[in-house]
């Protein structure tokens, strides 16, 4: 007797429908908010709306992550570097967007494209990934699943500028890996929402 499809490719077929309607509604949400937030973002600092940024992904492979512009115009024209509590690059309306999170808003239509889920650990940029990789054991195993919009590292630690916060974060995100569900899940979109409403972002 042919026997049914494994629990965990139906749990990944469900997860992938739930990034695709999440996707669209967050597309929607942005197309909503856009003429708001562009508007703000341009009077406050001449210069392009978004920002495209190349990021690491699912298998170790690249895609141009989408962001609403929160630095100056030219903010890496010395090169990459980790962002920071209290950059200086960041500008008046990049730290609201930032605080709330709205930022991150775009990046609905990298998961609606299948580049990235709801739920993962965040993408990281390939300039830095490659240090990473060779200075955290397993930093790797991160590539295992789609890059998240927000993850259980996000909820539970602060912002990671440096190596050591990279390799703290890892900790959750691997534990987010070996224990993904859709109850965890739901819990931490929950805890992000919680976030964004309490401005906690930075």
């Amino acid at each position: 007797m042919p026997s049914g499809p494994a629990p965990g490719a139906r749990s990944q077929r469900v997860r992938r429908a739930v990034d695709f309607v999440a996707g669209c509604l967050g597309c929607i949400l942005l197309l909503l908010i856009l003429p708001v937030v562009g508007l703000a973002i341009r009077l406050d600092d001449a210069g392009p709306i978004f920002f495209w940024q190349r990021r690491v992904g699912l298998r170790g492979r690249t895609f141009r992550l989408l962001k609403f512009r929160t630095m100056v115009v030219d903010a890496e024209r010395d090169g990459p570097r980790w962002a920071a509590v209290d950059d200086e690059r960041v500008t008046g309306v990049g730290r609201f967007l930032r605080a709330c999170h709205l930022d991150e808003a775009p990046q609905f239509w990298n998961v609606l494209r299948g580049e990235m889920s709801l739920i993962g650990p965040r993408p990281e940029r390939p300039e830095f990934v490659v240090d990473l990789e060779r200075r955290i054991p397993l930093y790797r195993k991160r590539f295992q699943v789609r890059p998240g919009l927000t993850g259980w590292a996000q909820v539970n630690c602060p912002y990671g500028s440096s190596v050591s916060g990279a390799a703290l974060k890892l900790d959750y995100d691997l534990h987010y890996i070996r224990h993904q569900s859709l109850l965890l899940d739901f819990r931490i979109v929950m805890l992000t929402v919680w976030a964004a409403v309490r401005f906690s972002g930075r």
